[in-house]
């Protein structure tokens, strides 16, 4: 079952307090960005975020789920009203991962 696009739109409004949020649709669900970093999936109207030490500090609830059959765990959101919250748990995260990759030219 695909997300919502209300919901979608939800949760990016929700983390705009980190930075520039931006969702793009892949495979039927969502993958959501800060600053072009991805940090996390909406897979079936829920929220996850990539796991991190010190996304992990500011959890307030530890609930590892793979976003989808086959997928790693990541931290499964369920509080997804508290606004500050959000924002200050995608900060932490985005902090500790890497840049993204550069990507490569198409050959012709």
């Amino acid at each position: 079952m695909a997300s919502n696009p209300d919901f979608v739109q939800y949760i990016a409004d929700q983390c705009a307090g980190a930075g520039e949020i931006e969702t793009r649709k892949m495979f039927g669900d969502y993958a959501i960005y800060c600053n072009s970093k991805t940090f996390g999936l909406i897979c079936d109207n829920g929220f996850y975020i990539k796991p991190t030490e010190a996304g992990r500090k500011i959890l307030r609830c530890e609930d590892m789920r793979p976003p989808y059959p086959g997928a790693k765990p990541y931290f499964y959101i369920e509080d997804v009203d508290d606004h500050d919250y959000l924002a200050d748990l995608v900060k932490a995260t985005y902090a500790e991962l890497p840049e993204p990759k550069p990507k490569k030219k198409k050959q012709c």
